[in-house]
């Protein structure tokens, strides 16, 4: 049965790296594993219980309808270009600016394709015009974009606290300065790559630059940016902070209540269409259920899989009281599944479905385990050539998506080792 567990397991993460269907894959890998098992029925168990989980489903849509609404309101536009200007000021910094802007940035804009098009399409051609490399201008924002996982808004989060039995801020907040000083050590080495190759600002590349520019460059020149649309898509996260227990400045706000004040401020001051708020964000939600929750949905009968077969109790007992196989197990297994299949939704969730519930039996906590292994898939994420926000990127810079991913390579493995030993 451990045999058969095995390869069931390698072959479900095989599949995922060839681009078939996450959700189909872990729902037949689960299925599978629970009729070698011989416990069937809790296919449906699993499935129907995670379909309509209280903590994680309310969270997820309203944060993906919120960004829908965001977007049609044009207010995540406003909030990068209002924090475009500060590039301008300093040439010598650019590459370590343009990294913490996005990665800041990428709480309010948790998507990462969303995040890599709303600020990729301002400060990859602002880099650029400034002298860097477009290479380099196109990791720099790539790299930033893993600051989402952090984020109130990503799905991981709430699933982490789930686990762990507690709520979602005391997870972010026990995972930020851990990944702070992750996000420090990566712009130390992005940064002195990007010295060591002279790939930062030059006024070469700058006079190549404008002497290229066209119509897209005036029109971004063109656009007036408005302080009260750009503050809108960090209410709120400012409500959620404000009002966490460990600050306490506000009564406790959900997240879906956050998110729903944010849309009906969206409204207020754009005073854009009632009807096609309303249609954009439940969009927005159906989507997110859809992509999202799906993935839950079946990872969470990969991972009933898993237990019937006797895997997860196997692999419990061989990272038992082996606290440094199971810290890089959570952070080198999602991280090198993201770089190949481009996401590392997939096998976070796996991970912290099968083997983060027993963290404790292995020298850990629950939410230093299941953090570990959300942000480390992020991580890398940020440098898989065929993720969207990696593809992304590389169009608006004009490059091959390889040539970023280069350019990532060590700031993401370096911030992913920095982040397990402090985790």
């Amino acid at each position: 049965m451990l045999l058969a567990g095995g390869l069931i397991v390698v072959l479900t993460f095989v599949l995922i790296v060839k681009k078939y269907e996450a959700r189909l894959v872990l729902f037949l890998a689960g299925l599978c594993m629970c009729l070698i098992g011989g416990l069937p029925g809790d296919v449906m168990k699993a499935f129907t219980k995670a379909m309509v989980n209280n903590s994680l489903v309310p969270t997820i849509c309203t944060v993906m309808g919120f960004s829908y609404v965001m977007r049609l309101t044009t207010c995540d536009q406003h909030l990068v270009q209002s924090i475009s200007g500060l590039l301008k000021k300093g040439r010598a910094i650019l590459v370590p600016i343009s990294f913490f802007l996005t990665w800041w940035i990428s709480l309010a804009i948790p998507s990462a394709s969303g995040c890599s098009a709303a600020v990729g399409s301002i400060l990859i051609p602002t880099l650029i015009a400034a002298g860097v490399h477009p290479a380099m201008a196109a990791a720099t924002v790539l790299a930033g974009t893993w600051g989402s996982a952090i984020s109130p808004g990503n799905a991981h989060n709430p699933f982490v606290a789930d686990l762990a039995g507690t709520d979602m801020m005391t997870v972010i907040i026990n995972e930020t300065p851990a990944s702070v000083i992750a996000s420090i050590a990566c712009v130390i080495v992005m940064t002195a790559y990007a010295v060591i190759r002279k790939e930062g600002a030059t006024d070469e590349r700058r006079q190549a630059y404008l002497a290229a520019l066209g119509e897209d460059s005036a029109k971004t020149e063109e656009f007036h940016v408005k302080p009260l649309l750009a503050v809108v898509p960090l209410v709120p996260l400012i409500l959620l902070i404000l009002g966490s227990k460990q600050v306490g400045v506000l009564p406790p706000v959900s997240v879906p209540l956050s998110m729903l004040i944010g849309v009906a401020l969206g409204f207020l001051v754009t005073l854009q269409d009632a009807q096609a708020i309303c249609r954009k964000f439940f969009e927005g939600m159906g989507n997110a259920y859809a992509d999202v929750i799906g993935l839950i949905v079946c990872a969470s009968v990969f991972t009933t899989g898993m237990t019937a077969i006797g895997l997860t109790g196997a692999l419990t007992d061989l990272m038992e009281g082996s606290q440094a196989a199971a810290a890089a197990a959570g952070t080198f297994g999602p991280f090198f599944i993201a770089v190949i299949s481009g996401s590392g939704d997939a096998a976070a969730f796996a991970f912290n479905g099968a083997i983060t519930p027993f963290a404790e039996q292995f020298g850990l906590s629950i939410m230093d385990l299941g953090s570990l292994a959300q942000i480390a898939g992020a991580m890398g994420r940020s440098m898989s050539p065929i993720a969207g926000a990696a593809i992304i990127c590389a169009g608006l810079a004009k490059v091959n998506p390889i040539e970023v991913s280069k350019r990532n390579a060590l700031p993401c493995i370096a911030s992913a080792i920095v982040l397990m030993l402090l985790l």
